[in-house]
């Protein structure tokens, strides 16, 4: 699984004009990408690490998103496995169907949920647009 973390100020998807999800900040926007080889329990351990991850200035320390009960929008992203370095076309291949890869997503969710998390998500599959306030800006990218 790869996840491409953005610390947000604020963010929203929309799909077709609706907003599906949105947090208010401090925050994270989160990308999940699934390959064919993950796991369920590889999407626990994501989520356990977006949960902890320290990317929040607190002063002397850094915080996690579980020290500020800070908020996450979770976004399926095939793209994150996009392979571009032959020719002009990037190819998906490495990019789990949808029927695998959904429920995986799902699995990050339900697992940040259980962990306390307030968690936002896209519509897996559908035309999405994202808008988000990049706090810092910040991005990390977590590969498993």
């Amino acid at each position: 699984m790869r996840a491409v973390v953005q610390r947000v100020a604020e963010a929203a998807v929309t799909v077709d004009g609706e907003t599906v999800g949105a947090i208010e900040g401090p925050g994270l926007c989160v990308l999940v990408g699934v390959t064919h080889a993950d796991t369920p329990e590889q999407a626990a351990q994501l989520a356990r690490k977006l949960w902890s991850v320290r990317l929040f200035d607190g002063g002397e320390t850094e915080l996690s998103c579980s020290d500020l009960d800070a908020p996450l929008l979770v976004i399926s992203q095939f793209t994150l496995y996009g392979d571009a370095r032959k020719g002009r076309r990037p190819t998906w291949n490495a990019a789990a169907p949808g029927p695998q890869a959904e429920p995986l997503v799902d699995a990050v969710v339900a697992e940040l949920r259980s962990l306390g998390a307030t968690v936002e998500t896209g519509r897996f599959g559908a035309d999405m647009k994202v808008s988000l306030v990049n706090d810092g800006p910040l991005t990390v990218l977590l590969e498993l």
